[in-house]
């Protein structure tokens, strides 16, 4: 037995392996290199894939987003409170 670094998963099937997993009819065709579906299912895996990998991508910065979305809030409060706070007092008249 030997050990990979790819994990079984995640590496896509060669031609042979897929091959083995078909019914006896469909590879007897296969032999006849009639695999019009193999490529397709291949691609469409590798698509299926990319777009879950971007929809986590999208969900993660979506959070990142609200996340700084209310820093900046904060910070403008901040901001507000010390401009306010740094106007000199009205004077009394007593000058």
């Amino acid at each position: 037995m030997t050990t990979s670094s790819i994990s079984e998963a995640s590496r896509p099937l060669t031609r042979s392996e897929w091959v083995s997993t078909l019914p006896p009819w469909r590879r007897l065709l296969a032999t006849f290199n009639w695999r019009p579906v193999y490529d397709i299912e291949q691609e469409t895996e590798q698509l299926r894939i990319r777009s879950l990998e971007s929809e986590k991508r999208t969900k993660l910065l979506e959070i990142e987003n609200k996340r700084l979305a209310e820093l900046e809030s904060r910070l403008d409060a901040l901001l507000l409170n010390a401009d306010s706070s740094s106007q000199a007092p009205p004077s009394t008249g007593s000058s």
